[in-house]
């Protein structure tokens, strides 16, 4: 049975790919800083698949310590990771000028800091299994930058970059990376808008798509995948 990591597994597009996972076979590994949240998608998942184990870890990823705590547990708990799924991130609406003091940093540690430092972590052990697959959850505002999330563009261009990055130097050893680009998709960055649902991507529709990649062969790698709403952006 394979084990897979999820960053932001509780919300959103982590929790989808982590059900998606669940009901794959695959043994989860998650964690949040909200207990309450993590204990309850612990048992969904569970629940979803009894024939599974699913560990939890409260911690907080944009702190280093917190972070390889999650990491080594999991491996610990689980045995090697194969499938690692760099999910979590945060979205600040601002243009750069009108930054709070705060926000670079916040979004850097969130958003490009746990990818880098999971890979560090976990890259070796997978080049020395010789197997598996990282999903790196980008955004379309690494392709296309808006002006009022400027920082929040600056830190997703950077883990497109670093995505592109793991999978030169991981390819060499039968190891896959994917670069997910989602477009506007209905979660909660997305609270109290008046749009309607259904213009959105959905959660689920991302899951599907990582899904549909982790099942190919293994010869094939998809490099990235971008998925938008078919009216357009929001």
């Amino acid at each position: 049975m394979k084990n897979a990591l999820i960053t932001g597994a509780t919300k959103g597009i982590g929790r989808a790919i982590a059900i998606a996972l669940a009901k794959e076979g695959l043994n989860l590994a998650i964690c949040s800083r909200n207990i309450k949240d993590l204990t309850e998608t612990q048992q969904h998942l569970q629940q979803l698949n009894p024939d599974i184990k699913v560990i939890a870890v409260e911690a907080d990823v944009t702190k280093k310590p917190d972070l390889l705590k999650f990491a080594q547990t999991a491996v610990h708990e689980l045995g090697e990771i194969t499938v690692l799924v760099n999910n979590v991130g945060t979205f600040v609406p601002t243009s750069i000028l009108d930054d709070e003091e705060e926000t670079f940093d916040f979004q850097m540690n969130t958003n490009v800091r746990p990818m880098y430092e999971l890979y560090r972590f976990f890259g070796k052990r997978l080049q020395n299994i010789g197997e598996g697959h990282v999903f790196n959850i980008c955004s379309v505002a690494a392709l296309n930058p808006s002006v009022n999330a400027g920082t929040y563009s600056v830190t997703k261009a950077a883990t497109l970059c670093l995505s592109n990055i793991m999978r030169l130097e991981m390819q060499q050893y039968g190891v896959k990376v994917t670069s997910v680009i989602p477009g506007s998709t209905f979660t909660s960055s997305w609270e109290g808008t008046q749009l309607d649902k259904n213009l959105f991507v959905q959660p689920e529709d991302i899951a599907a798509a990582v899904l549909t990649i982790y099942q190919m062969s293994a010869g094939a790698n998809v490099d990235e995948i971008i998925v938008k709403p078919l009216s357009g952006q929001l």
